[in-house]
């Protein structure tokens, strides 16, 4: 049943039109070739790219949240009771 509604999810986006997408390509001359790929230097010559202090204690005090989360999903998803009650309900051939 659920292959069913992943094919139906994909007929249904494949039939989708994107107005935007069409008036852009419209717009454009068909027959133009492929943008230069350019530094990133060159892209944002005027933003500064450099960490200040803060920046670095915030991605810092991040980066530990980010690892205190990490601990908390390591554990086992079920916890011993509910697995010996589970073990129980289900009889082996």
């Amino acid at each position: 049943m659920w292959r069913a509604a992943i094919i139906l999810g994909f007929l249904v986006t494949a039939c989708a039109e994107f107005p935007e997408v069409d008036a852009a390509l419209a717009a454009g001359d068909p027959d133009a070739g492929y943008p230069d790929l350019l530094p990133f230097e060159q892209l944002a010559p005027d933003q500064d790219t450099a960490l200040s202090e803060t920046d670095d204690e915030a991605l810092l005090a991040r980066a530990a949240g980010l690892r205190n989360r990490a601990d908390g999903l390591r554990g086992p998803v079920i916890d011993r009771d509910t697995r010996d009650r589970m073990d129980d309900g289900v009889t082996q051939p």
